[in-house]
């Protein structure tokens, strides 16, 4: 794990949600095939599953990933294309699906994204996307290493306001890409 670099902690804690017209299990099957992932992401391109099984408990799926100058622009993170793996740890079809990213070494961080589902009325779901960091990633520590505490701070910031945003974007591509089945 790493220090935390903000002195806050979770360094990050957002969610979002949406209804969608689908059953949880049909919910589940979308969000869980993280190649598909370029269909909804603001930043994943899509990517592959490197170690075991597709969406169980325990896989590593390689993602690649795009970000561009605009996205918190002052800062530096990494820009263009880039890869990431992450691990499988929760896999339970019709309620809920997260994922750890790795480190350089290929240890799990304290860095989760997750999918959650909730039945609804018939035929409708809840699904609420969030992310949790508790302590500062490898690239976290590497992006503020340079910077002062009111620089940490303005970032920590900024970051949260596009972790925001993107759930809440890739949450309205994932009910368009659901509903149109």
């Amino acid at each position: 794990m790493g220090e935390n670099t903000s002195g806050i902690a979770p360094l990050f804690q957002v969610r979002a949600e949406i209804s969608v017209s689908a059953e949880p299990a049909d919910v589940y099957s979308v969000v869980s095939d993280l190649a598909r992932s370029g269909e909804w992401s603001p930043e994943c391109l899509g990517g592959e599953w490197v170690v075991g099984a597709p969406a169980e408990v325990g896989s590593v799926f390689r993602g690649e990933n795009l970000r561009s100058e605009e996205v918190v622009s002052w800062a530096p993170v990494v820009r263009g294309k880039w890869h990431t793996h992450s691990e499988v740890v929760a896999a339970e079809p019709g309620r809920t699906f997260r994922w750890a990213m790795h480190d350089g070494a290929g240890s799990k961080q304290d860095s989760v994204w997750a999918f959650d589902i909730e039945a609804a009325e018939p035929g409708r779901s809840l699904l609420v996307h969030h992310f949790r960091m508790g302590t500062a990633t490898e690239g976290i520590r590497g992006i503020t290493a340079e910077m002062d505490r009111d620089e940490k701070r303005k970032f920590f910031a900024d970051w949260a306001e596009k972790l925001e945003q993107d759930l809440a974007e890739t949450l309205g591509r994932i009910k368009l890409v659901i509903e149109k089945n």
